[in-house]
């Protein structure tokens, strides 16, 4: 499944980029990251809660 989403997703810039130039083009990658990013969150397979926990939680889990 990955491959064919990273397929699409690459089609998907590149008709950005053609058609819309280069602003368009980085709109459609951060948007697409983010979106990777948030379904990662949602499956399970990225914890977020160390990159937004309070700093002496973190600070005292690396020790």
């Amino acid at each position: 499944m990955w491959p064919l989403a990273g397929l699409a997703f690459g089609a998907v810039l590149g008709l950005a980029a053609g058609f819309g130039g280069f602003g368009p083009f980085l709109a459609v990658l951060v948007l697409g990251i983010i979106g990777f990013l948030t379904g990662r969150v949602i499956e399970g397979e990225l914890d977020v809660s160390d990159l937004f926990g309070p700093a002496h939680e973190r600070r005292g889990r690396s020790s």
